[in-house]
């Protein structure tokens, strides 16, 4: 299961709302290799779930993540941090045995 926090869900329905999405958007995360700790995570707005996609329903939103990505991320819980000293969107993935300072790309 992939979950998100009520704070990265909130502010995921705002940017939908933001960026002319419809309510029916879901995240799309994957895994993408790069990024200086040899992973590192894509996410972006989709309305069409592709084959073999796992989609995953946490605090009011959808996401979907595909066959090979899942294997990287299966219990990970996206979380937000705002204001002056927020990082943003955080992964805190369980798999992840080493993760880059700036939290956008990971090693297993």
């Amino acid at each position: 299961m992939i979950n998100i926090s009520p704070e990265a869900a909130a502010k995921l329905a705002s940017l939908k709302k933001d960026e002319g999405k419809s309510a029916e958007a879901f995240l799309r995360v994957e895994v993408k290799k790069g990024g200086c700790s040899g992973l590192s995570y894509k996410m972006d707005f989709d309305l069409t779930p592709r084959e073999g996609d796992k989609v995953f329903e946490s605090n009011g939103q959808k996401v979907a993540v595909d066959p090979q990505s899942i294997l990287y991320i299966l219990g990970m819980t996206l979380e937000y941090s705002g204001g002056l000293n927020g990082k943003g969107f955080v992964f805190n993935n369980p798999n992840a045995s080493k993760n880059c300072g700036c939290g956008s790309s990971f090693n297993v």
